[in-house]
């Protein structure tokens, strides 16, 4: 005989099949979390976008234009940008991580050293190897000239994970130039020729799909620069930076990165990062025009929560 269910049964039945998919579903985004905390055990994973013409021929043009994005766990402490050093004369965010205290991946002297870090994405790492934080600020900090600073390092690659570093020293009077190391790479660090140049975490110019996809959109707003006011570049170029369109299918990606990156692969092959609790927690843009005029803008997530951001401003003239 059939039983006949009331409607309070049948309420019954609906909370319980209700309570059953909750639950599935809060399983499965544990998981997620933690696949993705697994696979982003490489620690920061950065994108950079950057221009340079030492000599611009318009008065109107930057030296140096960069747009970056620092991805980290959101919960790793760090400080906002803001000038330190001897004599304040560094500016850049400040890793807080125990241990690694003092650290950073992108930062500026008003003597004109830049130096930027992204990591290079490999699917083991070496727990004791050496902080990669510290490659930045000792530059920043150093009378060391970037290409000398990068055959140093470039002895002593073996002691870290992968990197890529940029070293640079802005000199009005003596000419802009730039350089690049990375330890998976070629031994020798080079000077870089005036041009656009992209850097994720694979070797400098690796045309990863979501490298290619966002330089193309950098190179828009830069076409556009002289034109524009400059708080509607730094717009712009923000704008790039969180763009979040997953760039797929990318073997190149994959190739790297294997069974690492597989759980977070459609978030991470776009500029901007978003996975739970890790993802794209600094947007940095830097110009640098024709006069040594600097104007470094940083837009920060606050209290581990992507809706909500801060951006700030400085500027000064380089003393080179």
């Amino acid at each position: 005989m059939c039983k006949v269910l009331g409607a309070e049964d049948s309420l019954v039945q609906v909370l319980v099949s209700l309570c059953r998919i909750l639950q599935e579903a809060w399983l499965c985004f544990e998981g997620l979390v933690t696949l993705c905390e697994q696979s982003c055990s490489q620690g920061p994973m950065c994108i950079i976008f950057f221009k340079f013409d030492p000599r611009p021929v318009s008065k109107n043009a930057y030296r140096l234009i960069l747009a970056a994005n620092r991805d980290e766990f959101y919960h790793r402490p760090s400080k906002l940008a803001d000038f330190w050093g001897s004599n304040n004369e560094v500016l850049s965010g400040l890793d807080m991580e125990e241990g690694k205290e003092g650290g950073t991946w992108l930062g500026i002297s008003t003597r004109g050293k830049l130096a930027a870090l992204t990591n290079y994405l490999q699917p083991r790492q070496d727990p004791d190897a050496r902080g990669r934080g510290e490659l930045v600020t000792h530059f920043l900090t150093t009378d060391m000239d970037s290409l000398s600073y990068l055959k140093k390092v470039s002895a002593e690659g073996h002691l870290y994970n992968g990197f890529n570093l940029i070293a640079a020293d802005l000199s009005t009077e003596k000419g802009d130039v730039i350089c690049y190391y990375g330890n998976r790479g070629e031994p020798e660090p080079v000077v870089l020729a005036p041009g656009t140049y992209g850097l994720s975490n694979a070797l400098l110019e690796t045309p990863w799909r979501k490298l290619c996809f966002g330089k193309q959109l950098f190179l828009e707003a830069v076409e556009r620069s002289q034109a524009l006011p400059k708080d509607v570049l730094i717009a712009q170029l923000l704008h790039v930076l969180n763009n979040d369109e997953a760039q797929l299918p990318d073997p190149a990606i994959e190739d790297q990165g294997r069974e690492y990156v597989q759980p977070f692969l459609s978030k991470y092959a776009a500029v901007c990062v978003r996975c739970p609790g890790y993802g794209t927690r600094t947007n940095t843009v830097i110009l640098v025009d024709a006069d040594g005029h600097v104007t470094f803008t940083e837009r920060s997530m606050l209290d581990k929560d992507p809706s909500c951001w801060e951006t700030s401003t400085h500027e000064f003239k380089l003393q080179s």
